[in-house]
């Protein structure tokens, strides 16, 4: 037998005003309720019109203000009572799915900007002979060695996978098919810390002047450098400079080959924009990342389509109903750091309102 200090029967709102006044309070205390959800009434005995007759303030459960985005006649109480994230998720245990549900007054969608590989649809894709990889599956160059392999995807990770597959002695090549900006890593850390006391323009100026200088005139190689500086660049498109670590060098002595977009792929040969074809043994995809966000956050006012955050810093990391983002605003990890901060100062303002609402009201109880 259960033993408690209260029992409360039913948990509609006088029972939850009860129990959560008990609470504050430090009474232990057990809520019954016959059906299979609280305030029943309101979550599944009510018709689809219906509203309060009654102002919000007249309605309002103990120590549980309305929000003031609420109209002055709210449409659905139950969504006031239970204004709450639920969170559904799928466990695996030994080969077995449980379902675990949670519920919470604050949502962080911390699920990262590269969840999902992603491998864009090739006219036939399927019918190559060779091994086909996304980049998050490649570890090391040493087992294609003297295979012939093309790397699609010009980023970082597609640049230094083919530096690593040429060390390894594989014949690699390289899809570059948009502008880009190499950067070696001198004159990245030199434009982040003149960025502290130059203009963002002369920044910008200096730092891509550097790059022309290291590296020359790219063209010759069949690599485009972008109209746009660096560093706008990353802000309007989210797409980072290159950090070369020995790739150019490759690309310059013809040891990495660089192809334009590749159009389709019949058997072992891929066919290039230029009308061009080549064998390939292996095709490794460094083509980037999806968001799975959108598959299964609902009532979402944050995040686009693409599971980024729909605002520009410095509002990106907010939404409505308690829901927060963070690290998804293409700002890497300075702007997670960023966004962390904020979120944990303004949820542990949001709860210190909350518990001076409380005592205001105890107060006055109390007095009277």
């Amino acid at each position: 037998m259960q033993e408690t200090v209260v029992i409360v029967v039913g948990a509609g709102p006088s029972g939850l005003a009860t129990a959560a006044s008990l609470n504050l309070l430090s009474i232990p205390n057990i809520v019954l309720e016959r059906e299979d959800c609280f305030a029943p009434l309101w979550q599944k005995k009510s018709y689809d019109r219906l509203h309060l007759h009654l102002p919000k303030q007249a309605c309002e459960l103990a120590h549980m203000p309305m929000p003031t985005s609420y109209p002055t006649y709210p449409p659905d109480f139950s969504s006031y009572i239970t204004e709450k994230w639920k969170v559904k998720v799928r466990v695996i245990n030994g080969g077995s799915d449980e379902i675990e549900e949670y519920s919470c007054r604050f949502l962080v969608v911390a699920s990262g900007e590269t969840s999902d590989a992603f491998i864009p649809e090739v006219e036939g894709l399927s019918s190559f002979k060779g091994e086909v990889l996304h980049s998050t599956q490649y570890k090391c160059g040493k087992e294609y060695a003297e295979k012939t392999v093309l790397v699609v995807g010009s980023g970082n990770s597609g640049m230094e996978i083919a530096l690593d597959l040429s060390n390894y002695g594989a014949k690699t090549s390289i899809v570059v098919r948009s502008p880009v900006h190499i950067l070696s890593k001198e004159i990245m850390h030199l434009g982040l810390f003149l960025a502290r006391y130059l203009p963002f323009n002369m920044v910008e100026y200096l730092t891509v002047m550097l790059s022309k200088i290291m590296y020359g005139d790219l063209t010759k190689y069949g690599i485009i450098r972008h109209e746009e500086g660096p560093f706008t660049v990353k802000a309007k498109y989210g797409k980072y400079p290159i950090i070369d670590l020995g790739t150019y060098k490759k690309i310059k002595s013809g040891e990495i080959q660089v192809l334009p977009a590749l159009t389709s792929i019949r058997g072992s040969e891929v066919v290039f924009k230029n009308g061009e074809s080549h064998p390939f043994d292996v095709i490794v995809f460094a083509t980037g990342f999806k968001r799975s966000t959108n598959k299964w956050l609902k009532d979402d006012d944050l995040l686009d389509d693409n599971g980024f955050a729909r605002l520009m810093p410095p509002n990106n990391w907010k939404g409505k109903k308690g829901l927060y983002c963070a690290g998804l605003a293409g700002r890497g990890l300075t702007g997670a750091r960023v966004d962390a901060e904020k979120i944990a100062n303004d949820i542990k303002t949001l709860l210190l309102q909350a518990v001076a609402v409380v005592q205001l009201w105890l107060q006055r109880e109390a007095s009277g």
